[in-house]
């Protein structure tokens, strides 16, 4: 995973309040991962991203997103369990979003991947955006609505607790933060 190559640089950084880091893990299943993400980096990259960010100072967190309810919301708490073990200080989760033309995609590769699922799957999305594919509302379209967001909210809470991944955001010192000289001319272009 390419952030885990500025670790060296990231590290003295998040030690001096310049920087922090999520990383997103879909699932520990490689076969799954593969079909759902064919081109990023295996869990095991991930993990170990956190792991080398967190060795080096950097304060670390895990994205377990998206959350697709009947795909891969069985494997939450291990996915934050691993994390934690590899460093990971904070959790956040979005469940999955299907915006505009994403939704055909989605149905599409579902369709064809998890053929045996995918009524199921679509079904319990719903069931998280008040009965449509997608609820483009603010306050929801992260982690959505109803008993099933709401059982997927309720179990992340208790798993960010029981692996301490609730540790506090420390915020980014901004003071430690100065324009390079030559950046002024190009700054009067917003101006």
């Amino acid at each position: 995973m390419l952030i885990a190559r500025d670790a060296d640089i990231l590290g003295p950084m998040g030690q001096a309040g310049l920087a922090s880091a999520f990383v997103s893990i879909t699932t520990l299943d490689r076969g799954l991962a593969r079909a759902m993400e064919p081109r990023a980096s295996t869990p095991a990259k991930r993990l170990e991203a956190i792991s080398r960010l967190a060795d080096a100072g950097c304060p670390v967190g895990v994205g377990f997103a998206p959350v697709i309810p009947g795909l891969n919301d069985h494997e939450l708490e291990s996915v934050l369990e691993a994390a934690a073990k590899a460093g990971a200080t904070r959790a956040m989760y979005v469940t999955l979003r299907l915006p505009l033309e994403i939704k055909d995609l989605f149905r599409e590769w579902l369709a064809d991947a998890r053929p045996d699922r995918a009524a199921r799957v679509m079904s319990l999305i719903r069931q998280t955006r008040g009965g449509k594919d997608y609820d483009a509302d603010w306050s929801q379209r992260m982690k959505g609505t109803g008993p099933v967001a709401e059982l997927i909210g309720a179990r992340f809470k208790a798993a960010v607790k029981r692996y301490g991944l609730d540790a506090p955001l420390r915020p980014l010192d901004e003071t430690q933060f100065r324009i390079p000289a030559d950046a002024r001319p190009q700054l009067e272009l917003f101006g």
